[in-house]
């Protein structure tokens, strides 16, 4: 995931050495340049920003009282001429103070450590909210309750009644409906735990699928509309023993 950065400088020349060094790693995406704190301002509200670069010494407000103005600032790199201000910036606890003239391995450095602070902490998927929350579901309760995911930038309202199967894509999942499909940064073991064990059966490592919406099924797959969904060797004997057993309960 790229990080996604401003450059706020009163200079030209500081902003065209920049964004060359931004262009250069593979990891930064640049969205806007900036010549004074009102267009970085205008820049912060219109658009989602990791990491600013943010000169000190500009006129009208300095990248002091710019980033103290800010109540949920992303990460600051300081970028200045002087030396003076270094303490300042360990108490608005920037992640690094770097001296013009800038060389781009001091540059490569001070993102390192960004990246450094967010490898730990990878960006948490939401938890899903699932009504109701145990671990079986029936009548008009299951056709009421729904999850939410984080979808383009929303929280997709999904019913349970309405989905077909889950499919998992490493870190994401894919939800399918007959009317839609959901992309979610989201582990399917977690949704697995949250889903109602009577309506959803794992059968695949990186499936789940909704039991009532399963129209036929062999040794080695289960067909849901015109979708074949493979059973994994590892779930065979389980995934089996509940879908004969359903069958019987049914005749």
């Amino acid at each position: 995931m790229k990080i996604r950065c401003v450059i706020v400088d009163d200079e030209p020349l500081a902003l065209d050495v920049l964004e060359t060094f931004i262009e250069r790693v593979d990891n930064l995406e640049l969205v806007c340049r900036c010549s004074n704190a009102l267009e970085a301002y205008n820049c912060l509200q219109s658009h989602e920003v990791d990491l600013l670069f943010l000169d000190i010494q500009m006129p009208k407000l300095t990248g002091i009282d710019f980033l103290k103005s800010l109540a949920n600032p992303p990460k600051v790199i300081f970028t200045t001429a002087y030396r003076d201000y270094a303490l300042d910036g360990y108490e608005l606890n920037v992640v690094d103070y770097l001296l013009k003239p800038i060389a781009f391995e001091r540059f490569l450095k001070a993102v390192s450590k960004v990246t450094a602070a967010e490898a730990p902490k990878p960006v948490a998927a939401p938890t899903p909210a699932v009504a109701p929350v145990n671990a079986t579901t029936s009548g008009q309760d299951y056709k009421e309750a729904f999850i939410y995911l984080k979808a383009d930038k929303k929280m997709v309202k999904v019913m349970l009644a309405d989905i077909l199967y889950i499919e998992s894509l490493k870190d994401y999942i894919r939800v399918k409906t007959e009317s839609k499909e959901i992309i979610s940064y989201q582990k399917i073991s977690f949704l697995e735990e949250k889903l109602p064990t009577d309506k959803f059966l794992r059968i695949h490592r990186s499936f789940i699928v909704a039991l009532d919406k399963i129209q036929a099924f062999s040794a080695t797959a289960v067909d849901i509309g015109k979708t074949e969904i493979p059973i994994g060797r590892f779930y065979k004997n389980e995934v089996l023993q509940i879908l004969n057993q359903n069958n019987l309960l049914e005749a």
